[in-house]
Formats: structure tokens, C-alpha cells, sequence
């Protein structure tokens, strides 16, 4: 690999990584290419990235983004994306299905973090799930009046 490809792919992960709220470094040794393939498909699908770098550019890459706590050793794979929650449900869910793929340790919203608080978030209800809480909530009182004046028609109806 040239300086100048390494250098346009150091640039090019510094940006993602400033933008990113998560970054999580797993382990994928012993995976094939089409399982590679179905976690990258699945992170397609929630607008989070997927790719294989060297530690040393993605050392640098991080530093440039001003993270920093985290030490890089053997293969990793990245997995980094603007929804905390969507990107570790990602990752846990792909580490179930393939006992090869460890997570090893994150970066949650710009905090060097272990696997544990992965975990932690991917059991955290995503937004979509929130916001159909929140609407359930905000109707409650909306469906309570309805059947209260529904209960008031039909006594009235006996009456």
C-alpha cells in the first residue's frame, strides 16, 4: 500500500470517526467471507459501517479524532455508526449468531468503553421502539376518555 492510498484512507476514517458516536472493535478471526458479508448487509440496513483496517492507520485515524484509551492489538474489524444503540444491537446481535466474533472494546459516545457496556446498550430499546412508548403514553389519557365516554353513553343508553 502506497503513502498516498494510506493517507486518503487514514483521511477518510478521521472524518467518519468524528462523526461517529459509536466505534466498535471485534474480533473476527476464523470468519468466513459470507458471514463478513451478513454483518455488513445487517449495518447496511441501519446506516452504520463495517471495515477491516490496520491498527496502525486506524491508530492514527482515531488520534486524529481525539480519541483516545484504547489499544489495538491483533485483528480487528470496525464496526461505527451515528446510533449508539443500532450499532451495538448490530454487533451483539452478529456475536450470538458467530461464537468467532468477539467484541473487544467501543468507543460510546466518545468514551473508551469495554464490552460489557456494549451489551448493556444493545438490551436498551432502540428509537423506534422509544418513540412508540412515548406515543402510548401520550395517548393514554386520550384512550381513557374515550372508553370513560363510551361507558357514560351506554349507561345512559340503559337509562
Amino acid at each position: 500500500m502506497t503513502k498516498t492510498k494510506k493517507a486518503e484512507i487514514i483521511e477518510v476514517l478521521s472524518n467518519e470517526f468524528k462523526s461517529a458516536q459509536t466505534i466498535v472493535f471485534c474480533d473476527y478471526k476464523g470468519l468466513s467471507v459470507a458471514q463478513l458479508e451478513k454483518l455488513r448487509n445487517a449495518a447496511r440496513d441501519k446506516d452504520t459501517k463495517v471495515q477491516v483496517v490496520k491498527n496502525t492507520l486506524a491508530t492514527i485515524a482515531l488520534g486524529n479524532a481525539e480519541l483516545s484509551g484504547l489499544d489495538l492489538k491483533d485483528t480487528n474489524i470496525l464496526v461505527w455508526g451515528s446510533d449508539s444503540i443500532a450499532t451495538a444491537k448490530i454487533v451483539s446481535d452478529f456475536s450470538k449468531d458467530n461464537d468467532k466474533f468477539v467484541v473487544k472494546a467501543a468507543y460510546i459516545e466518545r468514551e473508551a468503553s469495554n464490552a460489557a457496556k456494549v451489551e448493556a446498550f444493545a438490551k436498551l430499546p432502540g428509537r423506534e421502539e422509544l418513540l412508540g412508548m412515548l406515543a402510548s403514553v401520550w395517548m393514554g389519557p386520550v384512550r381513557n376518555f374515550t372508553i370513560g365516554l363510551d361507558a357514560l353513553r351506554r349507561k345512559k343508553e340503559e337509562a
